[in-house]
C-alpha cells in the first residue's frame, strides 16, 4: 500500500510492570474474556500465541524488520487501553498514570531494547499530552529530561517531541528552544485532524470550505509549521478521517489536508491501518472507520482513499531522490492527482503524479513548459504556455502566453481573465482539464470548491510525463 513505516505504540506499563509483560498473549485473551479470538490466533500466528506479552511485541518489530518497514517506538499511552479522554488520569506529567520517574525507567527500557532493530529510526517521547495540568515548563523539564534518556540508551535513534493540546501545539517554542547536549536528532510532531482546529464539530459543513481551509492553515501554520522555518523536521504523526464516506466534515477537510502535505511535503503516519478492534468500550469486535484495512482485514476500506493518499507518499524534494532541476507540479487534493498527459497530442488531464507535467511559474504568472527541440545538432529552447480558449473549452499547451493567477483565500483557485470572467482549472469528464466561471470563492457554505481546487507543488523529483 506504498507505506515504508510503522508507528507502533506501547503502553507505559508493558516496559515498568514485570507482571503485565510477562504475561502471555493467551492469558491476556483469556482474562479480557476474548475466548474466541485465541485458535484465531493459533492458527494466524501460532509462534507467538503463548509468548509473554514483551517478546509477541518483539516478534513484531522483527518481522516488520524482515519486511524493510521502519519503526517509530510511540510512547501513546501509561495503562493498556484506547486513548484519549481529557481527564482520564494519563494526560500530562505528575498525574495518577503519568508519574515522570517511571516514564523515564520505561523510555530506557524500550530505548535499550530498540538496539537490537535497525529499523527502529525514533523514539516518540509520548503521545497527546493534555488536561487541565498541562504545563509549559513542566513539559521542557520533563521532555528534556526524556529526550537525554533515550540519546544515553540508543544514540541512534531519532528522539520524536509531541507538544499539547493533543498534539496540536508547539506554539511555545517560538520563543524558548529545547536545551538538550546532543543535535542534529530532534524531531517535532503534529497531530491533525478535521476536529483538531475547528470551533464546532460541524465547522468544515457549515461554513465556505475556502475560508475554512485558509483559517485552518494559517492557525496549523502559527502552532507548529513555523518550526520548519527554524530548521526542524515536522512529522506529521497522526492525521486521518472517517475512511467510510459517511464523516462530510471529514471529506471536506481531508482535500485541504492534502494540499497542505503535498506543499510542504511533510512526512505523516495515518491513524490507522486496523480496521476493527478486539475489544474496545466494552465492544467485541469493534469498527474502526478510520481504519485502512475493512473490518474483517481482508482488503482495502476504500480504495480511492488510498488512492488519493498516495499522492504525498512519496518525497516531492530532498535527499535520495532520482532528481532534476526546481519546478512545479499541478496538484489536484480531491482526486489526489497531478496534471498530466498521455501523449505531446493528448488533451492534459488529471493523471499519476509520478507523470507530472514540470511547469515553471514565472513572476509574470505563466505557467510554462520547456521544451527542447534539435535543430542541426543544436538543442534549441522553445516555451510552451498553459492556455485556454475560453470558457468550458479544454485548458491546452500552446504558445499563447496567459496570465494564471492564484485566487480565493484558500489559494487553490488558478484562474485566468476571460472576457471580464475570472475563469479557473476545473476538471470534467474523463479527469480533463478545462477552464470554467470560478465558484464558491466566499460566503456560500453550501457550494464546493474543491473540483477546483489545484495547488503548485514545488518539487525537484524527476518525472516521466508522456
Amino acid at each position: 500500500m506504498g507505506f515504508n513505516c510503522v508507528r507502533f505504540t506501547w503502553p507505559l506499563y508493558l516496559a515498568t510492570n514485570d507482571t503485565l509483560s510477562a504475561r502471555t498473549v493467551r492469558q491476556t485473551f483469556q482474562e479480557l474474556g476474548l475466548h474466541d479470538t485465541i485458535p484465531r490466533i493459533e492458527s494466524n500466528n501460532p509462534s507467538i500465541v503463548d509468548l509473554p506479552t514483551i517478546e509477541a511485541y518483539k516478534a513484531v518489530l522483527t518481522s516488520l524488520r524482515n519486511n524493510n518497514v521502519m519503526v517509530i517506538l510511540d510512547n501513546h499511552i501509561s495503562t493498556p487501553g484506547m486513548c484519549c479522554i481529557y481527564d482520564d488520569g494519563d494526560y500530562f506529567f505528575g498525574d495518577r498514570y503519568l508519574d515522570p520517574v517511571l516514564w523515564m525507567k520505561g523510555l530506557r527500557f524500550m530505548a535499550t531494547l530498540s538496539t537490537g532493530f535497525d529499523n527502529v529510526v525514533g523514539m516518540s517521547l509520548r503521545n497527546e499530552l493534555r488536561g487541565p495540568r498541562q504545563n509549559v515548563d513542566l513539559w521542557y523539564k520533563y521532555m528534556q529530561q526524556g529526550a537525554e534518556t533515550v540519546h544515553a540508551a540508543n544514540p541512534n535513534v531519532l528522539v520524536v517531541m509531541s507538544g499539547l493540546d493533543y498534539d496540536t501545539s508547539l506554539s511555545f517554542l517560538q520563543n524558548r528552544q529545547v536545551n538538550v547536549t546532543f543535535t542534529e536528532k530532534i524531531v517535532f510532531e503534529l497531530h491533525w485532524y478535521a476536529t483538531s482546529s475547528s470551533n464546532s464539530l460541524s465547522e468544515w459543513v457549515n461554513g465556505n470550505l475556502n475560508d475554512m481551509c485558509a483559517r485552518v492553515s494559517s492557525k496549523v501554520e502559527q502552532t507548529s509549521i513555523f518550526l520548519r522555518c527554524q530548521g526542524f523536521p515536522l512529522f506529521l504523526s497522526e492525521v486521518g478521517v472517517d475512511q467510510t464516506g459517511r464523516d462530510e466534515n471529514d471529506a471536506r477537510f481531508f482535500s485541504c489536508l492534502l494540499r497542505t502535505a503535498a506543499m510542504l511535503d511533510l512526512d505523516f503516519a495515518l491513524w490507522g491501518l486496523h480496521g476493527s478492534y478486539y475489544l474496545r468500550d466494552g465492544i467485541v469486535h469493534r469498527e474502526e472507520s478510520y481504519g485502512i484495512l475493512d473490518r474483517n482485514w481482508t482488503g482495502v476500506r476504500n480504495l480511492t482513499f488510498l488512492q488519493r493518499l498516495s499522492a504525498i507518499q512519496s518525497p516531492y524534494r530532498g535527499p535520495g531522490l532520482n532528481e532534476t532541476g526546481q519546478h512545479n507540479i499541478i496538484f489536484h487534493p480531491l482526486r489526489g492527482m497531478c496534471v498530466t498527459r498521455e501523449s505531446p497530442i493528448a488533451p492534459l488531464k488529471l493523471g499519476s503524479c509520478e507523470q507530472s507535467l514540470s511547469w515553471i511559474y514565472t513572476p509574470g504568472k505563466n505557467l510554462m513548459l520547456k521544451k527542447k527541440k534539435k535543430k542541426k545538432k543544436k538543442k534549441k529552447i522553445t516555451w510552451r504556455y498553459l492556455q485556454t480558449d475560453g470558457l468550458g473549452k479544454p485548458v491546452t499547451i500552446g504558445r499563447k502566453a496567459t496570465t494564471w493567477e492564484v485566487i480565493s483565500a484558500s489559494k487553490m483557485h488558478i484562474a485566468t481573465n476571460l472576457g471580464g470572467i475570472q475563469a479557473c482549472l476545473d476538471i470534467e469528464g474523463h479527469q480533463e482539464l478545462v477552464a470554467k466561471e470560478c465558484k464558491c470563492l466566499s460566503g456560500d457554505a453550501s457550494c464546493d470548491p474543491s473540483s477546483q481546487w489545484f495547488t503548485l507543488v514545488s518539487s525537484t523529483r524527476l518525472t516521466k510525463p508522456a
